[in-house]
């Protein structure tokens, strides 16, 4: 999810998640104010936006992100700003005078554009820098910024770092990157990723992708990390803390390696050595894994949520260490954070509305996985999707048209309309196709979206033709319709509005 609240199974025999542990008692433990200084005060510019329907001043036109260079030190104490310096290499894809960042928890000490220095202030969300000269459109573009990053929430700020036990985490959906560092924070411009996270000794710092080396000076040791494929900016994790990395060898000889507390790795090792089995079994429903490694990062935090950030899952350690929990259970939410590296990280969605094409597919193959591992039917849970399909959609949107987030809440786009109520539109489909054509479905669409941005409306073309008949009107009913349609194969299927079960 983007935080993904581990949504509990629809029929819910295994006791829910509990909610109440989101970052609310962070936020609220130390607000602090965003502080971004402008250079030589010149006009603040206006925060822009691609226009998102759910997040409209996020993301930014004008140009395209080829890659971000990010170097982190950490002091040892989690409530410090780090001081950092992000390196932005993109193309312009218009004339700008000026270039906006989204970037809003921090403080700006200087900003190179082209390498030369430039003009800078803050607008909303936006960082908006003024190069020395006006860019023309398609040359490319090289900004520096040396800023701090705050992992200390400000008030009604929602996502970038988490505060652990032993150190910090990130959990940048919903974009919420920009609490991190500058960057374009829309998921529709991808980019590849460097990371530098200096720490001092007994820290560990691991981050996606790939390790590059590490440098020991006075003290400090540099970790580098170079991913192999393109990110969008909230998926990207960086973990400091007393960790342990633990290596292991998935399907095909890959790299699979996870972080956890150096003390509870003897307790987390039989959980972490499910994961190659569980990649070999999401690789015989859509094909080859999309990246050059994955595993686990146990995080000691109440976050309420595990997270799918890129090759490196982030998960709550309690999941795994509550007795309350049943095996199959958690397992089902491992396959979900699973899932996304195909099905929202290798393809990410278009727009923040196309979230149901995320975490529908994750919460189908987690289902899927309890069903076929766990003896937990499919059939129960969709019935039981089926009957509080209208009420999520009365409470939440239908899926592929989901409600806006609640004020300085931007998580709170993650209802159940886009978890169970999405999956139950994809069973639909699958009754409505058939079986074979579903797969093929499935495996196609991971197939020429990798690496890529994708939208409903592909989807729904690519859907159309794997069936062989224009499936519009279906989608129409499925995705944007206020009430749930009848359910092909089960007419008895029934679904209460929010009314008949509060008079019930």
């Amino acid at each position: 999810m983007p935080l993904e609240a581990a949504p509990a199974p629809a029929p819910a025999p295994a006791p829910s998640r509990p909610r109440s542990r989101r970052v609310q008692a962070a936020l609220l433990a130390s607000a602090v104010s965003v502080c971004l200084i402008a250079a030589s005060a010149p006009s603040p510019g206006t925060a822009l936006g691609i226009g998102d329907r759910l997040f409209p001043t996020l993301g930014n036109p004008g140009y395209d992100v080829a890659s971000y260079d990010l170097a982190f030190t950490y002091s040892g104490a989690n409530d410090k700003p780090l001081t950092a310096v992000t390196t932005i290499d993109a193309l312009t894809t218009a004339r700008l005078d000026r270039v906006n960042l989204d970037y809003a928890h921090g403080t700006v000490r200087s900003v190179e554009v082209n390498g030369s220095p430039a003009d800078f202030a803050s607008a909303g969300d936006d960082l908006v820098v003024t190069p020395a000269r006006t860019l023309p459109a398609g040359r490319p573009l090289h900004i520096t910024v040396r800023h701090t990053s705050d992992p200390v929430p400000a008030k009604d700020q929602d996502g970038g770092w988490v505060r652990t036990k032993d150190g910090l985490a990130m959990a940048n959906q919903a974009d919420a990157a920009h609490l991190v560092f500058p960057c374009n924070d829309h998921p529709s411009d991808k980019a590849m990723f460097t990371f530098h996270v200096t720490a001092p000794e007994g820290y560990t710092a691991v981050a996606n992708g790939l390790p590059e080396g590490t440098r020991r000076a006075g003290g400090t040791t540099t970790w580098s990390y170079r991913g192999e494929h393109p990110m969008a900016t909230e998926l990207a994790q960086v973990s400091i803390g007393r960790s342990s990395v633990l290596h292991r060898t998935g399907p095909h000889g890959l790299p699979v390696r996870d972080v956890v507390p150096t003390q509870d790795r003897a307790a987390l090792e039989p959980w972490l050595a499910r994961t190659p089995d569980q990649i070999a079994w999401m690789e015989s429903k859509v094909g080859r894994y999309p990246f050059e490694t994955y595993g686990l990062l146990m995080a000691q935090a109440q976050t309420g949520f595990e997270l799918e950030t890129q090759t490196l899952s982030l998960f709550e350690k309690d999941l795994f260490t509550e007795p309350a929990y049943p095996k199959w259970y958690v397992e089902s939410i491992m396959v979900h954070e699973l899932s996304h590296q195909w099905f929202g990280d290798s393809v990410s969605p278009r727009t923040w509305s196309d979230l149901w094409l995320n975490e529908g597919h994750a919460t189908w193959y987690e289902a899927l996985y309890a069903e076929e591992k766990a003896n937990r039917p499919m059939e129960k849970r969709m019935k039981a999707a089926y009957a509080m399909s209208d009420a999520w959609r009365a409470a939440g949107g239908p899926p592929a048209a989901p409600k806006g987030p609640k004020p300085g809440h931007k998580i709170s786009i993650f209802r159940p309309n886009v978890y169970d109520g999405a999956a139950l539109a994809l069973y639909a489909l699958r009754q409505e196709i058939g079986r074979p054509a579903f797969e093929r479905l499935e495996r196609t669409w991971v197939t020429v979206n990798h690496d890529g941005v994708a939208s409903t409306a592909d989807f729904v073309d690519l859907a159309s033709a794997m069936a062989g008949r224009d499936l519009r009107s279906f989608f129409k009913a499925w995705l944007y319709g206020e009430k749930t349609p009848p359910m092909p194969g089960h007419p008895d299927w029934k679904s209460d509005t929010p009314q008949a079960r509060k008079g019930a």
